[in-house]
């Protein structure tokens, strides 16, 4: 007599382990949704940091060049520049961000994911101040 698998019983494991996979992958990819909307607003707090420790060293106006204000000082304000390092084609963590135009009197950083479905489902915004804040809606970067 031969030992070895009939093909119905390999087709109940490739079942098994198939419904197996479909309940946990939806869970993986809102796992990762959710890191990745977690890093964004730690992000913006890092680059609002830097912008507050800039003003409040230099009279209470905020920096209108980030490369040359808050990088490239000794010491950095600022350690990496997000603007030009996550950007959509190369985002981090699935977030790009954006500060507009810099003003002495204050600033805006927008931080978008790349795809509302994959990325993440929200947009942040910080303000001169540190406020965070998020409309709860998604408007993808482009």
């Amino acid at each position: 007599m031969k030992k070895g698998f009939t093909l119905v019983e390999i087709m109940i494991v490739v079942a098994i382990i198939a419904l197996l996979a479909a309940i946990a992958i939806p869970n993986l990819l809102r796992q990762r949704i959710t890191a990745n909307e977690s890093a964004a607003q730690a992000t913006l707090r890092t680059i609002s940091t830097a912008f507050e420790t800039y003003a409040a060293s230099n009279n209470g106006q905020y920096p209108t060049n980030v490369a040359t204000q808050l990088v490239s000082v000794t010491p950095p304000y600022l350690n990496e520049n997000y603007f030009t390092k996550c950007v959509v084609a190369t985002p981090c963590h699935g977030y790009v961000y954006n500060a507009g135009t810099p003003a002495v009197e204050g600033y805006t950083i927008t931080a978008k994911p790349t795809s509302c479905t994959t990325s993440g489902t929200k947009s942040f915004t910080v303000t001169t101040g540190g406020v965070l804040s998020t409309d709860g809606t998604c408007s993808a970067a482009s």
